[in-house]
């Protein structure tokens, strides 16, 4: 039996108490035996271990007495229990330990009313693998095709595990953890809202094309976001009039998840591939910009732009400080002048300095009018540079 590719992550272990979210199988527990070896475990995950701090959470304080100032405790699947987080917040700030706590969902310790420890625990985020964490082992077509999830990228059986991976949400996240009153519902809204992958969100059509009601989609967009499955991207709105105001995009974490959702695992065909390369920068650039990300990098914003005249929208502006950089993605080798419309138009923005268009061509070159244009693997090492 070959023994599975461990990855080096990014994140890099914060000197005092911190969260760590990710969507359900990016790795986090993993991380923590990696970082926190030797360090005594608290997993939730255990039945047994679950059932006996439901019944009275005063028994993980007094398991917590035994330990020094100082010493680091992990909790893993935090977010089934809540009430534990008075117990870490007492030995915080009374004993002096230091929690790992890691969660697949932040949803129910906000509606516990918990306020991640006001402030006592740092809060980081861990995405699906990044190339800069795959190495060689990067491949574009892989990753558009299956994503980069740790338990589905080493699998033999990339399929199967992608199909078990939807089944063991609904199971495991929503259904376990109460999260919806109609199952059937939100199974309904799942592979709808995985055909919104990277556009502007129409909610009323949503709530349509799902059969639920525009008020349920909402919370149901909400549980995305809270279970790191997908997040909206807003639209930037510098001058803009309420009346001009633009809906967010959607955007799903990793393209083999919301493939899998709508039951497609063959290679992506060339209309499938503009969205899921679009989505899959959007979640790089995410990931180095995430202030939890942790990966060294942090931007002040993140948007997409669409003029309000109505014209081409430009996918995302990045922000920093008071600068902006403007990035347009074409699933094509050969471009044409009017794949330039968007990066042409946003040059009106006095604040934007770098113009860049991200292809899958093989050579990168500048336009007259001084658009950068990289390939994929240019653009990762302007990134993995911290230069975007």
């Amino acid at each position: 039996m070959v023994a599975k590719k461990i990855y080096s992550r990014l994140l890099r272990p914060p000197e005092q108490s911190f969260f760590l979210f990710g969507m359900r199988g990016v790795g986090k527990s993993t991380w923590a035996q990696q970082n926190f070896s030797g360090n005594p475990v608290f997993d939730l995950l255990d039945e047994g271990l679950f059932q006996s701090y439901l019944r009275d959470a005063r028994l993980f304080g007094r398991e917590l007495l035994r330990f020094p100032a100082g010493q680091w405790v992990v909790v893993d699947e935090v977010q089934r229990l809540p009430t534990l987080l008075n117990e870490v917040h007492r030995f915080i700030g009374g004993s002096g330990l230091r929690f790992v706590l890691l969660g697949s969902s932040a949803r129910k310790l906000k509606q516990a009313g918990t306020n991640l420890l006001a402030g006592r625990a740092l809060r980081r985020i861990m995405f699906p693998l990044l190339p800069e964490e795959l190495g060689q082992d990067f491949d574009l077509d892989d990753i558009l095709r299956f994503g980069s999830l740790p338990i589905v990228w080493q699998a033999d059986a990339k399929r199967g595990v992608l199909d078990a991976y939807v089944q063991m949400y609904l199971k495991q996240e929503i259904q376990a953890e109460a999260l919806v009153r109609n199952l059937p519902g939100f199974s309904r809204f799942l592979p709808v809202a995985a055909l919104f992958h990277g556009q502007v969100l129409n909610v009323t059509g949503l709530a349509r094309d799902a059969g639920v009601a525009r008020t349920t989609v909402t919370g149901y967009l909400d549980i995305l976001a809270d279970t790191y499955l997908a997040w909206l991207l807003p639209a930037y709105e510098g001058g803009l009039r309420v009346k001009e105001r633009k809906h967010p995009k959607l955007y799903w974490i990793d393209p083999g998840v919301v493939r899998a959702v709508r039951r497609e695992y063959h290679p992506p065909s060339e209309l499938e591939r503009g969205p899921l390369l679009e989505g899959w920068v959007a979640t790089v650039l995410k990931a180095y910009g995430e202030p939890g990300g942790g990966v060294g990098l942090q931007h002040d914003g993140l948007f997409y732009w669409a003029p309000a005249q109505g014209g081409t929208e430009v996918d995302f502006l990045v922000q920093r400080g008071k600068e902006f950089t403007a990035i347009e993605v074409k699933a094509k080798e050969t471009l044409s002048g009017r794949d330039f419309r968007g990066l042409q138009a946003i040059a009106e923005l006095e604040a934007v300095g770098r113009r860049i268009m991200i292809f899958l061509g093989a050579r990168p070159f500048q336009t007259e009018d001084g658009v950068e244009v990289l390939p994929i693997r240019d653009f990762l090492n302007e990134i993995e540079a911290r230069r975007i």
